[in-house]
């Protein structure tokens, strides 16, 4: 017949389970760090100085720490890579957004009109 469950449930609820959860803000620090990281590490790459300084700032206010620097450089086709800086840094402005982080927000903004910008330069895009 039916003899009664005589251990734990391994069904318990995830409230009581003893590891630490992180709140909405610290997950969106985290994507925007990320995202702000990806596109320092293109920035550096493309050889855009200040821009770079201006992304390690944001990066350090977000970590509390400075960022590693991209240290190796890829021989990437610039233009594959200002597309890709232009990509991270619409990321960054969607997740800077949702957490209302003006200053990550402007820096990202600004960044995705200069890669833009630089996009429409016909020397880039090898047009005569």
């Amino acid at each position: 017949m039916y003899e009664p469950i005589r251990t734990k449930s391994v069904h318990a609820l995830a409230d009581t389970a003893d590891f630490p959860h992180r709140s909405r803000e610290e997950e969106l620090n985290i994507q925007l760090a990320g995202h702000l990281s990806a596109l320092l590490a293109v920035t550096d790459e493309l050889g855009l100085d200040e821009a770079a300084e201006s992304i390690a700032g944001q990066i350090a206010r977000l970590r509390g720490a400075p960022p590693a620097r991209h240290a190796g450089l890829t021989g990437a086709d610039p233009a594959a890579l200002h597309r890709r800086a232009l990509a991270l840094a619409g990321r960054a402005l969607v997740v800077a957004a949702s957490r209302a982080d003006t200053a990550a927000a402007i820096l990202s903004a600004e960044r995705m009109d200069a890669h833009t910008a630089a996009l429409r330069e016909p020397r880039l895009v090898g047009a005569p």
